[in-house]
């Protein structure tokens, strides 16, 4: 099994229904690993001794109409491993629950309230659960996306996982089966700034175009003619900036 020590936030946004999750650690990869999400379904965030089904089969279980403490329950009681597992969720109602197992390494613990469980292990103290939590809750005005990056940059601030940074990702689903935004840094001195580097990128670049792609509501789809003129021009001059000069 593979430890991540890690600090995430799963997250629902009130207003546009949007779920997500964003997570870093000092392992390479966790965005492979770790966030989970379904569109109308819920988010979960799944680490420590991680285990992945963790995350696939509490989707399930949310999309069965069970709540987020129900699968929990269900999650925990029937992984043989759960005094080593981490992990939270929230379903469509922005109701949460987490559990972070006894033997998850110090400091372990986790913050839930309406639309997010924040948690975290192997962290250099519970200020970053804290500070993830408190960031999640005053930008209630931002989109999701943008709430979840701040909460990451909240929760690294003030010191994250006490090995060191390897990795981050950001996952957010809307409407769609497929996600709404999907970022990784898989290896980085320093994740969490390389994750809001690429967002910021996506931001102008990548949003605007996934919010035309077609649809179960309308198949064709509808690319602008700015979005198609801003992905004709070399990506060192688009908004945003990214890329090399061709």
């Amino acid at each position: 099994m593979l430890r991540l020590s890690t600090f995430s936030i799963a997250a629902r946004c009130a207003r546009t229904g949007m779920f997500g999750v964003a997570v870093s650690t000092a392992v390479p990869g966790v965005g492979s690993l770790c966030p989970f999400a379904k569109a109308g379904v819920g988010a979960v965030a799944t680490q420590s001794w991680v285990n992945p089904y963790l995350g696939i089969d509490g989707l399930r279980l949310l999309a069965q109409g069970q709540s987020a403490k129900a699968a929990l329950e269900r999650l925990v009681s029937e992984d043989p491993g759960r005094d080593v597992r981490q992990v939270g969720l929230v379903d469509r109602k922005g109701d949460s629950a987490a559990w972070s197992g006894p033997e998850c390494v110090p400091w372990f613990g986790h913050i839930t309230g309406p639309n997010f469980s924040a948690q975290g292990n192997m962290l250099v103290g519970e200020e970053t659960v804290q500070a993830m939590a408190e960031a999640f809750r005053r930008t209630e005005g931002m989109d999701l996306p943008e709430r979840l990056v701040v909460a990451l940059e909240a929760g690294q601030a003030v010191g994250g996982d006490k090995r060191g940074k390897q990795s981050a990702a950001l996952l957010v689903v809307h409407k769609e089966e497929y996600p709404y935004c999907e970022l990784r840094v898989d290896e980085h001195r320093h994740p969490v700034a390389e994750l809001r580097r690429v967002f910021e990128v996506a931001r102008h670049q990548l949003l605007p175009f996934v919010q035309g792609l077609p649809s179960r509501e309308n198949p064709l789809g509808g690319i602008g003619q700015a979005v198609q003129d801003l992905l004709l021009t070399p990506p060192p001059y688009r908004p945003g900036g990214g890329g090399s000069a061709p």
